[in-house]
């Protein structure tokens, strides 16, 4: 790698720094087309990629980056994590779990708890708890062997319960790893009420995890959003329109489970 790829570099970090997304693309590119090969701008331009939404591309430089002299251990999880979203929203949830869970296991960091823990509550509610019938497949426990009759329905369905169960609790255990891991850490404490209000629907236990995550970072763009529905639920629009109205003033990210437009929309039918 060259001088210049190294200057335009640094010059398309100081620009994404001062927010001038257009010119830090412009040197992002010239940079990679001299040869850029340090992990450092080659991840602040992935995320500025993600940021736009164009995962795909982003996918293909976190690929190229995986070989930078400069990957130290944080900036591996970095990549990891960034993968790992992009996976998410192309429709490759399953494939981002697996590779993150895989860097976690390697080098647990903050960032790996929180995207993970995320991306398991995304799986859980994206693909709600099975329903056996005559032409369900299923994977047979280890040590089980079929019988010659074949499975029942009602044998097909307690498998497939273990199996979610086994997922509910790696995912509640990883969870609460995370929040024990730093207990004022907003995105863990974050995840954690998700996981109660989205998966198990228990909304009075994700309001006391809400509420934490709120006290820790009071802008934080999800947990304004689900705060806000427990306001609409007493019949507080005043209290929940506050909340959005901090929220959609937020730096989104795809990890979000609400998106700018969303607010903005809920705003608008709140305001009528």
């Amino acid at each position: 790698m060259g001088f210049m790829a190294s200057l335009k570099a640094q010059q398309a970090m100081r620009a994404h720094g001062k927010g001038d997304i257009a010119k830090a693309r412009s040197l992002y590119e010239e940079a990679l087309a001299k040869g850029l090969m340090e992990a450092r701008p080659m991840l602040g331009y992935a995320l500025l990629l993600i940021r736009n939404s164009e995962f795909e591309k982003a996918m293909d430089l976190l690929i190229k980056t995986q070989k930078a002299p400069d990957l130290t251990p944080d900036r591996k999880s970095q990549l990891f994590v960034d993968y790992a979203a992009c996976c998410a929203k192309t429709g490759q949830l399953e494939k981002g779990v697996r590779l993150l869970e895989r860097q976690h296991i390697h080098t647990p960091t903050g960032l790996t708890y929180q995207t993970l823990g995320y991306l398991y509550v995304e799986q859980l509610d994206s693909q709600p708890k099975p329903v056996a019938n005559e032409e369900t497949e299923v994977t047979l426990p280890e040590g089980m062997e079929m019988p010659e009759e074949g499975l029942s329905v009602v044998q097909k369905q307690e498998i497939l319960d273990a199996q979610w169960q086994e997922r509910m609790d790696n995912a509640f255990k990883l969870l609460q790893e995370a929040v024990d891991y730093d207990d004022e850490d907003p995105v863990c404490l974050d995840n954690m009420a998700q996981f109660y209000y989205r998966v198990t629907g228990d909304k009075a236990e994700a309001k006391k995890w809400f509420e934490k995550a709120h006290e820790e970072k009071p802008e934080q763009i999800d947990s304004l959003w689900f705060l806000s529905r427990y306001d609409l639920e007493k019949g507080d629009t005043a209290a929940a329109i506050e909340k959005l109205e901090t929220a959609v003033q937020g730096n989104f990210s795809p990890l979000n489970y609400v998106d700018k437009a969303k607010i903005e929309a809920e705003l608008a039918r709140l305001k009528g």
